[in-house]
This record gives structure tokens, C-alpha cells and sequence, in this order.
């Protein structure tokens, strides 16, 4: 499964639609504005919230909590001693960690579980100008997930950088 995703999307108070391989409308994105903090949701074509997206108001390290139906989903950071390349961790309310990796402002990441590929995000499939692709490598996955993680991992590097 394939998504095309505008880079565009990260603006708060801006919505922003995601596409199929196909270029057909799946997710939008609405980035809610006049909030205290960093606030998004993945809504479906019929505009069902599928997740939402928070910056954690109170946290030691910049962290943004995904959630499903009013339960917490995961938690995204920073990962640790990441010198290399830009590293954050997922943990799922089930206690999985994923790992994403990669370059993140550049947009070529991938999202593993245990050393297993999930999704790939990478500008290098798209010849549009500031989009970049979501491949869900597993059909297993859940694509509503892996793009708000991906989602969150990339606006929290942006904000280390304007930091």
C-alpha cells in the first residue's frame, strides 16, 4: 500500500489530504489551530476521526501521543544517543516499540518492528515537488498508524530544529 502525503500537511489550522497510489483521496489531515499545543486528526473520507494526534503538554523530552477512540495508541520521542542519524522510538500501548530511522528532514525514513520492515517514507518515488511517499510494506500493518507516525516523527524534527 502506497500513500502520497503533501508536505504541506505539518501546517497547524491547515488540512491537508492524503492519496493512494492511484490518487485517490484516503486520509485528510486536520491540523486544529488556536490550540495550546501541536494538535492534528486522521480522519477518513467521510470525515470519521480515525486517530488522533497530540503534542504532550508535560513531558521530559519532546513527545507526541497518538490515539484511537479516546485510548492512547502510542507515544513517539526522541530516541537516546542517536549520533548518526535521526532515531525515534514508538511505544505502543501494548508495550511494542517500533523504531524509526533514517533522514528524517529529508524524508527518507523507514518504521521497523524487531529489525522488520513496516513502512518505508521516502521522497524518492515522487516527481512532485515537496511530497513524499508512505509505502506500508506489510499488508498486516495498519497504514492509519504508520502515517501519523510518520507524521509525528517528522514534525518533531522539524521542531528540533527550529528549536
Amino acid at each position: 500500500m502506497r500513500f502520497l502525503v503533501r508536505d504541506r500537511l505539518l501546517g497547524i489550522g491547515d488540512d491537508y489530504w492524503i492519496e493512494d497510489d492511484q490518487g485517490n483521496k484516503v486520509f485528510l489531515v486536520d491540523g486544529k489551530a488556536m490550540r495550546l499545543r501541536d494538535t492534528f486528526e486522521l480522519k477518513d473520507v467521510q470525515g470519521r476521526v480515525l486517530i488522533d494526534i497530540r503534542k504532550k503538554m508535560f513531558a521530559l523530552r519532546d513527545t507526541m501521543v497518538i490515539e484511537r477512540d479516546g485510548e492512547a495508541l502510542a507515544a513517539i520521542r526522541r530516541k537516546r544517543l542517536s549520533l548518526l542519524r535521526n532515531h525515534y522510538r514508538v511505544t505502543l500501548a501494548d508495550g511494542t516499540e517500533l523504531d524509526v530511522s533514517g533522514k528524517i528532514l529529508d524524508r527518507e525514513f523507514a518504521v521497523e518492528y524487531g529489525g522488520e520492515l513496516l513502512a518505508v517514507i521516502s521522497r524518492r518515488w515522487r516527481h512532485v515537488r515537496e511530497t513524499y511517499g508512505v509505502d506500508v510494506v506489510r499488508d498486516d500493518a495498519d497504514p492509519a498508524l504508520l502515517i501519523a507516525v510518520a507524521v509525528c516523527v517528522i514534525h518533531l524534527a522539524e521542531k528540533e530544529r527550529e528549536g
